[in-house]
């Protein structure tokens, strides 16, 4: 019997493995052979690696800022809303129901073809800001506009384009850091949302209060005017701060060799190096067929669709802060705290998800609250009751913020699958944003008693279809646990639940 050493481990090998296959034999010595040569090329792997997290962090970091503005271009409407910009444009019924939801028409139809795009050019760093920069420019037409038609105009674009940025920004993370590193990441981008509500409602005030009738220009215009100007200016920023992808990072100042040879390596163990090389070949077809011909993308955007009407009283946040009976003004500045307590409830809660490796848990926690906070709405008028129903409301976007790291996690290869899956889910899940538009109709309020039970049936049903998708990611880890492998991912690999 002869003795092997095996990833640190030494066994004895059994006279009835002699006649194991030699191509196995090969294999194993293959295996050994690649974690020795690793070994030799990063010797100091902690080290390596540590510096290049801290100096991708740093790079990243502006992916945050940038959705904040995202969002501040795409709600500006609502907080334009409670000083004349439905009375200017002459709007009647639905029409301001329409302005709102015909941005996610555009961004629906524009995110699938957007990711195919990036993934294959491979430069985020042009592309992300060149988008950024037209929606800002779109956002400041937007003050420029007279009647519906140019408001629904201009909006149906802005969703067009804003369309790239969330899933190529997701995508983009994906390319960098590995699953168990990619929770807090994505929940960090994500917390854009509840900032640019918070400070975006102060923003918006200091603007609508400040600068009406400045140059015969209404406040609501000049919201427009001055947020879209923010968004250009990062846009120009952005191209020299984002950086593009580990295998289309150029050598430059801001990594080493060493780094970059790091970074590919790093999302070769973690998904696998055969599934990769064997889709590569196929391109951004290869990646559609592969996505749509699997439920669980289909399962995952059907489940967050569900979500986002849950979600929609967001668009409509200024609208039921001021329910409570406030000016325009304070009605603004009392939707900042429910946000920024959701923003540290996000972050907890994403970080604790990221290192118990559990994500269901984590999401379904959040809706419960919600829903409680929308019973409490339901049940009175009183104002402290409303208000703190508001903070309840709010927090239920750590759900969102979850789902989107579990979503990352549940469709790890091959990247050009990864790229059209994140699109995908991100789309089909906008159609929740639609019909979530026309869930706050003006004639249900002030007490939205409606809106509020549709959010609690849509929240069950993401609840229902949440099970149901971890029972099947169980299924799945017990079959890797038996085979060890699974189409070319990782040995390590298994399915964070």
């Amino acid at each position: 019997m002869s003795s092997r050493t095996s990833r640190g481990i030494a066994y004895e090998r059994l006279p009835c493995e002699d006649g194991i296959d030699t191509v196995r034999e090969g294999s194993l010595d293959s295996d050994i052979a690649s974690q020795n040569a690793i070994h030799d090329e990063f010797p100091d792997r902690q080290r390596v690696e540590q510096s290049l997290l801290r100096k991708v962090d740093l790079r990243m970091s502006i992916l945050v800022l940038i959705y904040v503005l995202n969002y501040i271009d795409r709600n500006n409407a609502a907080a334009a809303r409670l000083r004349g910009f439905e009375e200017d444009l002459h709007l009647e019924g639905q029409q301001f129901n329409t302005i709102l939801s015909i941005l996610y028409i555009g961004y629906t139809l524009m995110q699938v073809p957007s990711n195919m795009y990036l993934n294959k050019i491979g430069r985020p760093s042009i592309y992300l800001p060149t988008c950024m920069a037209i929606w800002g420019f779109i956002s400041v037409l937007t003050g420029t506009t007279k009647s519906f038609l140019g408001a629904l105009c201009t909006r149906f674009f802005l969703g067009f384009v804003e369309a790239a940025f969330f899933p190529g920004a997701l995508f983009l993370l994906s390319k960098w850091y590995k699953r168990r590193e990619l929770g807090q990441r994505t929940a960090i981008l994500s917390c854009g949302i509840m900032i640019s509500n918070a400070f975006g409602s102060l923003l918006a005030s200091a603007i609508l209060d400040g600068m009406d009738g400045i140059m015969g220009f209404a406040a609501w215009r000049w919201l427009f005017y001055i947020e879209g100007s923010m968004t250009i200016c990062v846009a120009i920023c952005a191209i020299f701060i984002l950086p593009d992808f580990p295998n289309t990072t150029t050598t430059s100042s801001w990594l080493t060799t060493e780094e970059q040879a790091l970074a590919q390596l790093r999302m070769e163990e973690d998904v696998g190096e055969d599934d990769e090389t064997e889709f590569s070949k196929g391109g951004g077809e290869s990646g559609l067929k592969q996505a749509f011909s699997d439920w669980k993308v289909w399962w995952l955007a059907l489940a967050m669709a569900s979500l986002n009407v849950l979600l929609s009283f967001n668009a409509f946040f200024p609208t039921l802060s001021a329910t409570l009976g406030y000016s325009s003004t304070v009605s603004l500045l009392l939707c900042s705290p429910p946000w920024l307590f959701a923003t540290r409830v996000a972050f907890l809660m994403s970080r604790h998800s990221d290192a118990t490796g559990e994500r269901f848990g984590h999401i379904v926690v959040p809706i419960l609250v919600g829903i409680a906070g929308f019973m409490m709405a339901m049940a009175t008028m009183n104002t402290a009751v409303r208000y703190l129903s508001l903070f309840l409301m709010a927090q239920s976007y750590t759900a969102f913020v979850v789902y989107w790291a579990w979503a990352s996690n549940s469709i790890p290869h091959p990247t050009s699958k990864r790229a059209v899956a994140l699109a995908f889910i991100n789309a089909f899940s906008s159609l929740g944003n639609i019909i979530g538009s026309y869930v706050w109709l003006k004639a249900w309020g002030p007490s939205y008693w409606n809106s509020y039970a549709i959010c609690i049936g849509c929240g069950a049903l993401c609840i229902m279809m949440s099970w149901i998708f971890r029972q099947h990611l169980m299924r799945l880890n017990q079959e890797i646990e038996a085979k060890k492998t699974e189409g070319g991912l990782s040995k390590d690999f298994t399915y964070l639940l």
